[in-house]
């Protein structure tokens, strides 16, 4: 189950539309009905009827707080497959799946639940609309440029609790006390937040302070209601203020004081009756009595009614002491019960401004947003970008947004990057493993989502147009579970991508064609880019990184198409990566420098060296020489072929490309020919 989420089957009569349609107009009033039919047709009718039979049955509610319907249209948002989303990393990592180091880690400043499930929304859906990007561009700048005031949000924003999920249990009667008098508590906070967003000028923070309403009569009620401290549990009383209600006062002074009542009442009657020697008393059996010595029975005045008669005094009881044994014997029972249905009442009351609240906490939401945007911008140095209608990526010192917060303080390394539908359509970016040719392509790709959720980004400059889709083929990796080898994965990622892509689409093709042999996987991928560059198939803005250097030949065939590489400072066999994207396409592969990075152990490398320069020189006729490194250990073994006993691995070597070769193919051939060279 990889979306981590349960299905349960409806029976098809959920489905019928005249059930469907009386259910949707039962619900809903004015003419939902005829906009469902006229714009998504009867199937949405019957959804939508679906939906609220199944959640009145499972809530056991009216579902009042469902007030109203939004129509959604995937052409609002920029086109992110599963695939994407995980290669990306926008709101986890794909190893241990934590939120530090993805996209979001980086954005997230946010201080309100609220707040941080809208921005991952944003996140996961990006723009497509030009005015509404630039409308929350124009919100994060505001913010951006006045820090006192996003910093007083900030801190105000801090103390506002979840109002959307407490309204959830409030709507419901889940709600205890304590959820309630959270609200208040939040409550408290949204004249401040106001008041400080009233001098903005910007579109977005001018609806903000339209939408927010300070809820000053809903947070009196539960300040009146709730005690300051209520339980968790709203059975057991303890929940509502004195002076809140006048029976509730009175059973629970009638429960706080029954024996000064008692004592009260046995003084009044002897006042009254003279008989001083008269007590009150209680038993199990008549419950409070009046009790009259013998000598003074004579005196007891008619309303006594005789209940018992001992040896030396007679038992009594009167209306009055009836009705006052009720109130204290039944006063806590009744305490604890009357206390619920004013805590109810309270409860209800929040709820029947439901709409109120939710436009609230949207607008709290959407401020908490815009100050994390505003934040992060300014604390790792981001530009606004100009968002255009055209089809260019432009971006001057491009920086990965990510990478650049893990380096421990190590200088990123920024490039530009322009990419268009015309003469730059397509990028070959070749060179070494680990020189930072996957970090450069993400990066475009991130700061092109940046820019379509509204925010700043991790440049000096950015010229951007708008992306309909970002498509991503990175990595390998078995999907077993499905009955996918790694290259049926990849190649059915590549065929996603080709058949959603659009010309509007920005692409990126890491290392595709490694799955299967050399020559098959190099005419995949060099077929794979003639499509997605030839502006006569679908010539959308591709970032297309490889290790098969004979592609690089297709810039003078195809227009649009470029070469760039990785720049690599080599001393002798060291090298150093620049992490600098430079035109034209890699001189070498540097496949064993990279290996011996990784640590590959010295006669591996050594060994290596002798392979790839005889394969160089083509001399395959001749036996292959001994490797002589210049230093080995001990328990380190040299190789040695001869020319009888190594025609077989002669042979497998004809067949490889050395310029094609990945580091970890090679160290697996080099392992092949050390167990076949130990059973010569």
């Amino acid at each position: 189950n990889r979306a981590k989420s349960s299905l349960e089957i409806l029976n098809e009569d959920y489905f019928e539309y005249d059930i469907c349609s009386e259910v949707v107009t039962g619900h809903f009033e004015g003419d939902t009905l005829h906009r469902l039919e006229d714009d998504n047709s009867k199937e949405a009718v019957c959804s939508l009827g679906a939906i609220l039979k199944y959640l009145s049955e499972v809530q056991k509610s009216d579902l009042k707080n469902i007030k109203g319907i939004d129509f959604y249209n995937d052409a609002q948002f920029m086109k992110l497959d599963v695939s994407t989303r995980r290669n990306l990393e926008l709101v986890e990592t794909m190893r241990g799946k934590d939120k530090k180091g993805s996209l979001l880690w980086v954005i997230d400043k946010t201080k309100t639940p609220m707040g941080k499930r809208l921005l991952r929304s944003w996140l996961e859906q990006p723009l497509l609309s030009i005015p509404k990007i630039i409308k929350r561009q124009n919100a994060v700048q505001e913010l951006y440029l006045n820090s006192p005031l996003r910093q007083d949000e900030m801190i105000f924003l801090s103390d506002i609790h979840d109002i959307e999920r407490l309204m959830a249990r409030i709507v419901y009667g889940t709600a205890n006390a304590k959820e309630v008098k959270a609200l208040a508590l939040t409550i408290q906070w949204l004249p401040q937040i106001k008041d400080t967003v009233e001098v903005c000028k910007s579109s977005l923070i001018s609806d903000i302070w339209k939408d927010l309403d300070i809820l000053d009569d809903i947070g009196c009620l539960i300040n009146t209601a709730i005690v300051e401290d209520p339980p968790f549990t709203v059975r057991e009383g303890g929940m509502i203020n004195d002076g809140y209600n006048e029976e509730l006062d009175s059973l629970r002074s009638i429960s706080k004081n029954s024996k000064d009542i008692i004592a009260a009442i046995q003084t009044q009657e002897q006042e009254r009756t003279g008989i001083r020697k008269l007590k009150i008393g209680y038993n199990r059996v008549f419950g409070y009595y009046i009790e009259i010595p013998n000598a003074f029975k004579e005196q007891a005045p008619e309303e006594y009614i005789r209940k018992q008669t001992l040896a030396n005094c007679e038992r009594y009881i009167t209306q009055e002491l009836k009705d006052l044994e009720a109130k204290v014997l039944g006063a806590q029972e009744r305490i604890v019960r009357i206390e619920f249905e004013l805590f109810d009442e309270v409860r209800k009351s929040i709820a029947g401004q439901f709409e109120r609240i939710q436009r609230t906490a949207s607008a709290v939401a959407t401020l908490d947003a815009l100050c994390s945007l505003a934040q992060t911008a300014a604390a790792n140095n981001y530009v606004c970008p100009e968002i255009t209608k055209g089809n260019e990526i432009e971006i001057k010192d491009g920086r990965h947004p990510v990478v650049e917060l893990v380096l421990d303080g190590a200088p990123f390394v920024p490039n530009d990057t322009r990419l268009d539908c015309a003469g730059n359509r397509c990028a070959i970016i070749t060179g070494p493993n680990m020189a930072g040719k996957s970090t450069y392509m993400r990066q475009v790709a991130l700061i092109v989502l940046l820019a379509q959720i509204g925010s700043f980004v991790p440049a000096s400059s950015a010229r951007l147009g708008i992306v309909d889709g970002v498509f991503t083929r990175i990595g390998a990796s078995d999907d077993l579970s499905a009955g996918q080898s790694t290259f049926m994965v990849e190649m059915s990622e590549v065929a996603a991508i080709l058949d959603h892509a659009t010309p509007r689409s920005l692409l990126i093709f890491d290392e595709i064609g490694r799955g299967t042999s050399t020559f098959d996987g190099m005419s995949i991928a060099r077929a794979v880019l003639e499509f997605t560059s030839d502006s006569k198939k679908l010539g959308a803005k591709t970032l297309f990184a490889t290790h098969y250097h004979e592609l690089t030949e297709l810039e003078q065939k195809i227009e649009g198409v470029l070469n760039y590489n990785i720049a690599v400072k080599k001393r002798g066999d060291e090298i150093t990566f620049l992490r600098r994207i430079v035109r034209g396409g890699a001189d070498e592969s540097y496949g064993i420098e990279v290996a011996k990075l990784a640590g590959v152990p010295h006669a591996v490398v050594s060994r290596a060296k002798v392979i790839l320069k005889e394969l160089e020189d083509n001399d395959t006729e001749k036996p292959l020489r001994k490797a002589v490194p210049e230093k080995f250990e001990p328990e380190e073994m040299q190789v040695s072929f001869t020319l009888n006993t190594g025609s077989a691995i002669v042979e497998k070597l004809k067949t490889i490309d050395i310029n094609t070769i990945t580091p970890i193919e090679a160290m697996r051939l080099l392992y092949d020919l050390v167990k076949e060279a130990e059973n010569v």
